[in-house]
């Protein structure tokens, strides 16, 4: 039951990018097309996952016996770059359309504070490791699910009369904001 409502609540009630402000530039950036959107998703559930387990890993077994603790958000962001090199690397293998579609911003995700944000989370919270997993697991869906939502209204508003002056950015932040108060309904939920 404990772990139905992590999950729950990274998704829904404490959506990483609505109700604590974590991972906006990919998610103002990237959310132009739903496709991309889903793709730099999947990116961010893969380097989240493998970067919460690999940092919880550090912290437990490295900083805290040494006495490091210190270090704790250095020695993160060197994880978190080098499993973004790799996301690259494989993206361009497997996926070169996707890979030229994210174009920045698939570099962007090493200081995605969405990723880092998580891996800080866990220590915080005193997760242990499979629920550091199912956390940033379900963190991550959060965030697919907030990029590809905007994405779609992104889409659709392309469609419609959108006065010149909120054209772009401005009409964004707006529906962004929406957004945030729609998920603000979750709240209570867990």
């Amino acid at each position: 039951m404990e772990y139905i409502i992590i999950i729950i609540s990274a998704i829904f009630v404490n959506n990483i990018v609505f109700a604590q402000f974590l991972g906006i530039c990919p998610f103002l950036g990237v959310s132009n097309k739903i496709s991309t959107s889903v793709g730099m998703g999947g990116a961010v559930v893969f380097v989240m996952t493998l970067a919460t387990i690999v940092t919880y890993l550090i912290y437990q077994f490295v900083l805290v016996p040494l006495g490091l603790g210190f270090l704790q958000t250095i020695s993160y962001i060197l994880v978190i770059a080098a499993l973004v090199q790799m996301v690259e690397i494989i993206l361009k293998k497997v996926s070169p359309s996707l890979y030229q579609a994210l174009g920045i911003f698939l570099p962007l995700i090493t200081t995605n504070c969405a990723v880092l944000g998580v891996a800080i989370l866990v220590i915080q919270k005193d997760l242990n490791l499979l629920e550091s997993v199912v956390f940033a697991v379900a963190n991550s869906v959060g965030f697919t699910l907030a990029l590809a939502v905007f994405a779609g209204i992104r889409e659709h508003m392309d469609l419609m009369g959108v006065p010149k002056g909120m054209r772009g950015i401005p009409i964004a932040l707006v529906v962004a904001g929406l957004l945030a108060l729609a998920f603000m309904g979750f709240a209570g939920l867990v």
